[in-house]
């Protein structure tokens, strides 16, 4: 497997980042870097705010890469999806810009976010964003998220 690689976070005290901007994903070398496999990563109580409320919003996030030569490390994913709590921004927004960050931090061969956004005025809004057309034979599964009702 080579080296151990040497986290930032992993088995240290970390305080939660003030902002998504200030938050620092950790990458660490991918132990299966020339095989084709799918990682994800579900986060079922993603909270921001409410860009004109400033009201908690709330969402069910799922991630799916397929690694490259890296590998996110995940509690650096946890601070970073927790600094959003007082981070004020559209669904849209949001969800499209932590895909977009760990694709362009990570390069990973394929990434997916599926953003599934509890009711705001009534209307659920579900925002999903890609990289590209998935790697010939990456298997796929459902996100697992039904469409709402009550979502849970």
């Amino acid at each position: 497997m080579g080296t151990t690689p040497n986290p930032k976070f992993l088995g240290r005290d970390s305080s939660l980042p003030a902002s998504p901007e200030a938050a620092e994903l950790d990458y660490v070398p991918n132990p299966r870097s020339g095989e084709l496999y799918m990682v994800r990563f579900a986060a079922p109580e993603f909270t921001s705010l409410c860009p004109v409320t400033g009201q908690p919003d709330f969402a069910h996030l799922v991630i799916d890469y397929a690694p490259g030569e890296t590998i996110v490390e995940s509690k650096s994913l946890k601070l970073f999806l927790g600094s959003f709590r007082n981070h004020c921004g559209f669904h849209e927004d949001v969800t499209v810009g932590i895909g977009k960050r760990l694709f362009d931090e990570m390069q990973p061969k394929w990434l997916r976010i599926g953003g599934y956004w509890y009711p705001r005025g009534g209307i659920p809004i579900d925002v999903f964003w890609q990289s590209g057309a998935p790697p010939q034979a990456l298997w796929l599964p459902d996100q697992g998220v039904a469409s709402y009702r009550g979502r849970g």
